[in-house]
């Protein structure tokens, strides 16, 4: 007589076993309780591809959560808005996120790339001179990657290069907010006095550029209009808070994710070094396998039925993006990192039509997809040219961090530094 096979229990997303590698219990999550009911948060895990993808494009599904997930720390943003707001704040945005409106921006990405990768060269060729003989030494998270799209991000927004420390703080205690689901009241409170400050600090530099003609993203934002409507002074505050999340905390994540997959697969480290055109690949399939968004949050605005589960109107969703990118039904060995699969279709990654789910698909698909692109892919070629032979220092094994957003916490390298002839 067969006997019946219990299936394993669904992972506690807070549980310190899940944190420090989620990846096995997102295959439990596919495989057994695509659609679970997370007593802790009070929200219902969604895991597989097909589910969130189909979730992103429907109108059973809406961002309603967002006006308690994010209203507090950003104000109202374009995230919370649907139908014809959401239209036209999209439509005043888009133009400088895509097109021409980003290439305007395309130097000054480069510019700040290639000084903080410089200062990491330079700092290595002091430490030659103290006998590190043709070796370079960096942590890259905390040199580049952690600093670099808050740089661009603050030169983007025509700000004072002086304050780039003040928005890096601003923008890791947004993130401590938003990956605090366990509700501890310090962070809270941090996220709170940092509302309030980012709020003094830009109001009186947005009422200045109403009536200026700069050429900056704040001023054009300030200026931009669609049927005649343009964004308030809080709506253009709340943005600005937005973007320290969705282009700082994420692609600094993506960043360093991205170097550390090429340093655990020099092979197609090498590959790339001598075929840049591989480029998009490798950013489209860190962004797949590692993608510093595991979660996103939605809210049900009717009844949903997944395999066999009614999950009530109303409810909190969670959207588990990282075991979505890794379902063995939409990926083959989705465990691997492989530039060459053929089964991820990078020219649509970073469009509306993708395949993977890191920028969400559908009506909110992320504004900011091909600065994240650009950004990326010139930090891959600075780190490629500029850092030759690049390898962990001895005795360092990566190690990720994070719950909400996730990536290695630190990237220990040394690298080949030039001698003067």
């Amino acid at each position: 007589m067969a006997q019946s096979t219990v299936p394993p229990q669904a992972p506690d997303i807070l549980s310190p076993e899940f944190i420090a590698d989620p990846y096995p219990f997102h295959r439990v999550l596919r495989d057994f309780h695509p659609a679970h009911h997370h007593e802790a948060t009070q929200s219902w895990l969604i895991s597989r591809y097909a589910d969130c993808a189909s979730a992103f494009r429907s109108p059973a599904f809406s961002s309603r959560n967002y006006d308690w997930q994010l209203e507090p720390i950003h104000g109202r943003t374009i995230l919370q808005m649907e139908g014809r707001e959401h239209a036209t704040h999209r439509a005043l945005l888009n133009p400088f996120f895509r097109g021409k409106g980003l290439e305007a921006f395309l130097p000054v990405i480069t510019r700040n790339a290639a000084e903080l990768v410089t200062r990491a060269v330079e700092r290595a060729a002091a430490d030659l001179a103290d006998g590190l003989v043709g070796r370079g030494r960096a942590d890259l998270v905390a040199e580049f990657t952690t600093w670099f799209p808050i740089n661009v991000m603050v030169d983007m927004l025509g700000l004072p290069k002086s304050d780039q420390e003040r928005f890096h703080r601003w923008y890791h205690s947004i993130m401590a907010h938003l990956n605090n689901l366990a509700g501890d009241p310090a962070i809270t409170a941090q996220a709170d006095q940092t509302r309030e400050e980012l709020r003094d600090y830009m109001m009186p530099i947005i009422r200045e550029r109403r009536s200026g003609d700069g050429d900056d993203l704040l001023s054009r934002l300030c200026r931009a209009e669609v049927d005649g409507q343009r964004m308030s002074d809080e709506e253009i505050k709340a943005f600005v808070s937005l973007l320290l999340v969705a282009g700082g905390e994420t692609t600094d994540k993506a960043i360093a994710s991205m170097v550390r997959n090429l340093l655990d697969h020099p092979e197609q480290m090498a590959a790339v070094r001598a075929d840049r055109s591989l480029a998009d690949a490798v950013i489209a399939e860190t962004l797949r396998f590692s993608g510093p968004v595991h979660m996103i949050m939605r809210q049900t605005e009717d009844d949903v039925r997944i395999e066999g589960t009614t999950i009530p109107a109303g409810s909190t969703c969670i959207m588990m993006l990282a075991a979505a990118n890794r379902d063995e039904r939409q990926f083959r060995d989705p465990d691997v990192f492989d530039i060459h699969r053929p089964d991820l279709d990078v020219a649509k990654a970073f469009s509306g039509a993708a395949n993977h789910v890191q920028f969400i698909l559908g009506r909110h698909f992320c504004v900011g997809s091909l600065l994240a692109r650009e950004e990326m892919a010139v930090a891959l070629g600075l780190v490629l040219d500029r850092l030759p032979n690049l390898r962990y220092q001895e005795g360092f094994t990566p190690r990720e961090v994070g719950l909400y957003t996730r990536s290695v916490a630190s990237l220990l390298v040394e690298f080949d530094v030039p001698t003067a002839a």
